[in-house]
């Protein structure tokens, strides 16, 4: 049953990669994320955190977020979780999320273990187990991360697994934020 749904993954991420919206371009050569022109809104969604407080992105409207769709039993989405914990570590605060969006069925208890074992506290708990967010945002495969700006705009998308805290990533989106923050616009927009 795992090995299918790996392979769905795969089919999945395949397919995306051959949809990238042909107006997008990448910030740059060693930028993971690419750059959606023009920006656009992004859905609303409705999911839970560790609390089972009811949560949308609008509650997170006036910080840069970098939302990440994934599950527990995605093996590439969970070798990507601690490069994600880190940018959290990193960049997290009053113009920063990183948003670690699990899809998976088994909701917060799944998820809160997963996080518990791995000894991550700095990503917060967040679950869609009806998996609307998903089809919302029409990923064809976890993970899949999206950049949304401060005004609520999705801006930029990556397919498939990442190292979010390499050194290319973490420089673009510190400009990114300090410049969200400063009002002054957003890089390269």
């Amino acid at each position: 049953m795992v090995a299918l749904l790996f392979a769905v993954a795969l089919v999945g991420v395949f397919l995306a990669l051959r949809r990238t919206p042909s107006s997008g371009q990448a910030w740059g050569p060693e930028v993971t994320l690419v750059r959606l022109a023009p920006f656009r809104p992004a859905p609303e969604l409705h999911f839970q955190d560790v609390a089972h407080r009811r949560l949308t992105l609008a509650d997170f409207r006036g910080k840069v977020v970098l939302l990440n769709i994934w599950a527990t039993w995605c093996q590439p989405c969970r070798r990507e979780m601690p490069a994600l914990e880190c940018l959290q570590r990193g960049l997290g605060g009053a113009h920063f999320q990183v948003v670690a969006l699990s899809i998976d069925t088994g909701g917060v208890p799944a998820v809160k273990s997963y996080f518990e074992t791995l000894g991550m506290h700095k990503l917060g708990v967040y679950v869609d187990s009806t998996m609307t967010a998903a089809n919302a945002l029409d990923i064809t495969g976890t993970p899949t991360t999206f950049l949304i700006d401060a005004s609520g705009r999705e801006v930029g998308r990556h397919v498939g697994p990442a190292k979010w805290d390499s050194p290319a990533d973490e420089q673009f989106l510190r400009s990114f934020i300090a410049a969200s923050a400063r009002g002054a616009g957003q890089p390269g927009s």
